[in-house]
């Protein structure tokens, strides 16, 4: 199953790539074996200033034919680790071919792309800066994988 990070503005370096590129590594060199991966970021830009709509436009177009959507949103799912790896190997194991994951700018995810979502997910009810929830969903996919695997990285 690959896995598309689609995320609206653009990560420069720094500390933030330096770790995304770190847990992206390491969940394609576990994941492979299990069937997931790799990762691939799109990174979508309004440079118009269209708002939500025009992000959502946008991210539409780097959203591969047929994903399977999932939306980081503070009003999605809280789920534990364990619960999230579980879910995504059920999607795999279901068929699911590509994986997409929104993370919207700075207004969030624009409603009719929120409503067209397979799944939502939380990470809290706190809002996080978009680069932050990049790092976030990087390690937890790398986590995801390693718990698939029976890796001791996740210790519950």
């Amino acid at each position: 199953m690959r896995v598309h990070i689609c995320a609206v503005g653009r990560l420069r370096t720094g500390p933030e790539r330096d770790l995304i590129d770190d847990y992206l590594k390491r969940f394609d060199r576990t994941g492979r074996a299990l069937g997931l991966g790799p990762v691939q970021i799109h990174e979508v830009e309004d440079k118009k200033g269209g708002g939500m709509a025009a992000e959502a436009a946008l991210l539409d177009r780097v959203i591969p034919k047929g994903a399977m959507i999932c939306t980081m949103d503070e009003r999605g799912k809280l789920i534990t680790s364990p619960d999230f790896a579980q879910t995504m190997g059920r999607w795999r194991d279901g068929g699911c071919s590509d994986l997409a994951f929104i993370i919207g700018g700075a207004d969030g995810i624009d409603p009719e792309l929120r409503a067209r979502a397979d799944f939502s997910l939380s990470f809290g009810k706190m809002v996080w800066p978009h680069m932050l929830v990049r790092v976030m969903l990087s390690e937890q996919l790398y986590r995801a994988a390693s718990i698939l695997s029976g890796s001791p990285y996740h210790r519950a």
